[in-house]
């Protein structure tokens, strides 16, 4: 669900194919909370306008025509510290997404997917939620969960100092669950939802709902998707 604002979501297309952009261009410009703030086929333009458009949602494609689109991922999010990235993606290479992840994108959308789970996404993510569609992620998670290696102390005591609540929320993360549902799962409002991240992120010393689950999956806090 999109964050309440009068804004339009601000975001940047980044895709070497022309064909392509014109066809996320007409399904986003078909919404009202949704605007284009600038196109880009190769790193120099994608770089320039994401230092000046102020995107909120950045849309990147991982293969640029021979460049690496999962290099561009750092360099973006130093442009545009505001924004998030969402990878729209055609590879089912595991360990490229994994990287992608684990460099900042929030969001991995398959191209072959329907317009409305790009819309969906777009909005997610846009409120501050990660979209990590389990079907195409689930081998990702898997790579990350492989050989959990032994805890050290000061992990072991960092779990140790989570609630039940807590694990609760963290399990129903790793389920890639919004805060409503979550909060109608445990009977709880979506404030106490919002208050628990933020004592689960202080106390796991991690940024994001992104870092949470992959920290989750490491330790044993949550199961990869099915």
């Amino acid at each position: 669900m999109a964050t309440p604002s009068t804004e339009p979501i601000r975001i940047l297309l980044i895709d070497d194919h022309v064909v392509v952009r014109a066809g996320l261009r007409l399904i986003i410009q078909s919404r009202p909370d949704m605007t284009i703030v600038g196109e880009a086929g190769n790193r120099e333009e994608a770089m320039a306008l994401a230092a000046g458009a102020s995107p909120d949602i950045i849309l990147l494609d991982l293969d640029l025509g021979g460049d690496s689109g999962v290099s561009l991922i750092t360099a973006l999010l130093a442009a545009a510290p505001e924004a998030r990235v969402i990878i729209l993606t055609g590879l089912r290479d595991p360990e490229v997404h994994r990287e992608a992840v684990m460099l900042g994108a929030m969001g991995i959308v398959p191209k072959e997917k329907a317009a409305s789970v790009l819309i969906g996404a777009i909005e997610r993510v846009n409120a501050g939620e990660a979209w990590l569609d389990p079907a195409l992620v689930a081998g990702v998670l898997t790579e990350v969960t492989r050989g959990k290696a032994r805890k050290s102390d000061r992990e072991s005591e960092k779990i140790a100092s989570l609630t039940n609540r807590e694990r609760e929320v963290i399990s129903l993360i790793g389920e890639g669950i919004k805060n409503k549902v979550i909060a109608e799962r445990l009977f709880i409002s979506e404030t106490t939802v919002r208050h628990h991240l933020t004592s689960i992120f202080s106390k796991l010393d991690v940024a994001d709902r992104v870092e949470l689950l992959i920290y989750a999956l490491r330790h044993g806090l949550a199961e990869p998707p099915r």
